[in-house]
């Protein structure tokens, strides 16, 4: 029954009562191949035991006390993502949106303390960064922002993969002090920057003293086949902001900061309640442990390529397929026109995907996917998508 929540959603007529890795059971019975992963929350898939213990250890112990004094697991959670990640400090919260608002914050501080009253930072066009009012505006999804009023400024918006477009904003609005851009876009279609652009926008920043920021809210964590999408082009981004797959469906977020980005932050410029409490810090950590131990980051790499592969050669030579493109477990397809209700279609046939940018297929499988699975889902879907295109759906 959904009478009593809010109609923020149109929800599917479906409910799921359990899952085993890249599976999921409905309130009916039926079993789904998840090709979704909660949108590339699930990294480790659904019920895996190292998980779910972790999770309920920690529970046994302690769920909350409060950022007003330390907590054990959110340092280690702390320590173990500036290993990998090359940054040097963190601050945790409870989702992406909150994640990209901290880093949004800390562009506009770290422009303060250089005595610049408003800082701007370039946002990138098909952007998504969340649904705070801060975040919408970073947004580029008119949709999105009807019906909210003014929306705050202090961003400016170029194409995204466009260099010279940066460049002429830099000379046009001498307030910017970042760059915040998806390395591979989401929400916005599944768009891959490519190495040079951003090797060349790494050295710009550098050269004008701007913070590089990169929202690996959907992308991180192994999604890819690196534990960052910007890994792929060997950069050093100076802010890098995370959620989804970090805690396995455990809400937690994170900002982290290096070199310049790192610092900014002091008592009392930003905080909150619940980020990074001890509950969702262990099941972090553990989902970290997990991925490392079982070769996920490999692995992911491997199954999007054979996702890709088979998608390709099954949709080969279809008319109406624009584009099979991604990185890892991050796939999307793009159609010639919109094809939303293939999500309703490829449900009833036993697949759950997603559909974004009203024409693009999105895949986000488990990181756990097998081969076997994937081929499944790649099998499955491509007859369903080519049915559609021949008006045979």
């Amino acid at each position: 029954m959904t009478d009593h929540l809010m109609k923020t959603y149109a929800r599917q007529p479906i409910a799921f009562t359990h899952g085993e890795g890249a599976w999921l059971w409905s309130t009916d019975g039926r079993k789904y191949l998840d090709g979704l992963a909660g949108i590339a929350v699930n990294g480790l898939g659904h019920n895996h035991p190292k998980l779910v213990k972790a999770i309920a250890d920690q529970a046994a112990k302690l769920i909350h006390t409060s950022n007003l004094y330390r907590v054990v697991e959110q340092e280690l959670l702390a320590t173990r993502l500036c290993e990998l990640s090359g940054m040097q400090e963190a601050f945790f919260c409870n989702s992406g949106a909150e994640a990209n608002e901290a880093a949004i914050k800390l562009a506009r501080h770290y422009g303060y303390k250089k005595g610049i009253e408003n800082a701007k930072v370039i946002v990138m066009e098909r952007a998504w960064h969340g649904r705070t009012l801060a975040t919408l505006a970073a947004t580029d999804s008119p949709k999105a922002k009807v019906g909210f009023g003014e929306l705050p400024g202090g961003f400016v918006r170029v194409p995204y993969r466009d260099f010279a477009a940066i460049e002429q904003a830099s000379a046009d609005n001498p307030d910017i002090q970042a760059v915040l851009l998806e390395v591979l876009q989401g929400e916005g279609g599944i768009n891959v920057a490519d190495t040079e652009y951003l090797q060349e926008l790494r050295k710009l920043c550098t050269a004008k003293g701007w913070l590089l920021m990169i929202d690996e809210v959907q992308s991180g964590i192994g999604r890819t086949g690196k534990w960052f999408g910007y890994q792929h082009a060997g950069i050093e981004p100076d802010v890098i902001t995370l959620a989804k797959g970090l805690g396995s469906g455990v809400p937690i977020g994170a900002c982290l900061a290096a070199g310049a980005a790192a610092g900014v932050f002091t008592p009392g410029t930003h905080g909150t309640t619940f980020g990074g409490g001890p509950l969702v810090s262990a099941a972090a950590l553990a989902t970290l442990n997990i991925m490392a131990e079982e070769g996920l980051l490999e692995h992911a790499e491997q199954m999007g390529a054979l996702i890709r592969a088979v998608l390709t050669r099954e949709l080969a030579g279809v008319a109406g397929v624009k584009e099979i493109r991604g990185r890892g477990l991050m796939i999307g397809v793009e159609l010639w026109k919109p094809c939303a209700e293939l999500v309703a279609i490829a449900r009833d046939k036993g697949l759950i995907i997603n559909v974004t940018r009203d024409n693009v297929v999105r895949l986000l499988p488990p990181l756990v996917i097998k081969q076997e699975e994937a081929n499944m889902l790649a099998m499955d879907l491509a007859p369903l998508i080519k049915a559609f295109l021949n008006g045979a759906a």
